[in-house]
């Protein structure tokens, strides 16, 4: 099924075990059909300046005391306040439509099934402005592999090893046909958490429970040790659920499908406003289909 365990507070969530890219069940945190090509014949090869990778190198301090620069994913900080429809890719990324590594740009945001994640913009939540960000393999396979490999990562998502593995698992959804969107979850400057919206309708979750047209599924994970376990989990789900629904008018329902044994994402999805439907026997797991309704946003 999708990367099946959406890992909140627990930071956990299990990936899938076949093959995504053929548009098994797995695919919901991988990926699907081929996507167009992204030939950049046309587009100058531009390149940072010293200056601009020494700007870019000097603003650093991660949540999780890694280092990782924030100016790359161009997300205002908390003392800004943020603004909605802001510069999503900040000045990283220029109308070259490349990464800072000089290769292109393989996901553009018009371009998924999603009604375009990549521009959904920046929301205030009680935690801080939070925005998803379309992950860059040139720019964070090197976060996300050290994410994979914490053991409570690991357990559910059975993505630790080199960063090839990693980086499979990206490109499937990456080279798809916009189905599912990896993306970085980005607060207050700070990326902390790996997301994928995928449409369940058009995943082989959707042969396990009644979908329905634009059904839309999450899975997270939290990256920092320090930013598990004290509910964040619970506020970005329910800030993402309403991301989904308010940007996707065709959308009723917002579905994820956590581990029956991760109980604390299981009690995350919970307290963020998904109401408990059913269990489901998943390839390689039980799980917990959650859904967030459109009809009861306003009651749970």
């Amino acid at each position: 099924m999708p990367p099946t365990d959406e890992s909140t507070d627990a930071g956990t969530a299990r990936a899938p075990r076949a093959d995504p890219g053929s548009g098994s069940a797995d695919h919901a945190a991988t990926g699907s059909d081929p996507r167009p090509s992204t030939d950049c014949e046309d587009t100058l090869d531009l390149r940072l300046t010293d200056e601009l990778i020494a700007l870019f190198a000097a603003d650093t301090g991660a949540r999780d005391g890694t280092g990782e620069g924030t100016a790359a994913y161009g997300i205002p900080d908390g003392s800004s306040g943020g603004s909605p429809g802001g510069d999503l890719y900040g000045s990283s990324y220029g109308s070259s439509g490349r990464d800072p590594s000089g290769s292109p740009d393989p996901f553009p945001v018009e371009d998924d099934l999603l009604d375009q994640v990549g521009g959904w913009g920046p929301t205030k939540t009680p935690a801080g402005v939070f925005q998803l960000v379309p992950v860059r393999a040139g720019r964070d396979v090197s976060l996300l592999h050290r994410w994979m490999n914490d053991p409570a990562v690991a357990e559910f998502w059975e993505l630790a090893g080199p960063e090839t593995v990693v980086e499979d698992h990206l490109r499937r959804q990456l080279d798809g046909d916009g189905r599912s969107v990896p993306c970085l979850g980005v607060l207050d400057g700070t990326p902390m958490s790996y997301w994928e919206i995928y449409r369940a309708d058009l995943d082989p979750l959707a042969r396990h429970y009644p979908a329905r047209p634009h059904d839309t599924g999450v899975h997270l994970l939290i990256g920092g040790v320090a930013d598990r376990g004290r509910g964040l989990g619970s506020t970005l789900l329910r800030a993402v659920a309403d991301q989904v629904l308010d940007r996707r008018p065709a959308c009723a329902r917002v579905v994820a499908e956590p581990d029956l044994r991760n109980t604390p994402s299981v009690s995350a999805f919970l307290s963020g406003g998904f109401r408990f439907s059913a269990e489901v026997d998943l390839p390689g797991k039980r799980a917990a289909l959650m859904i967030r309704d459109r009809a009861l946003r306003e009651l749970l």
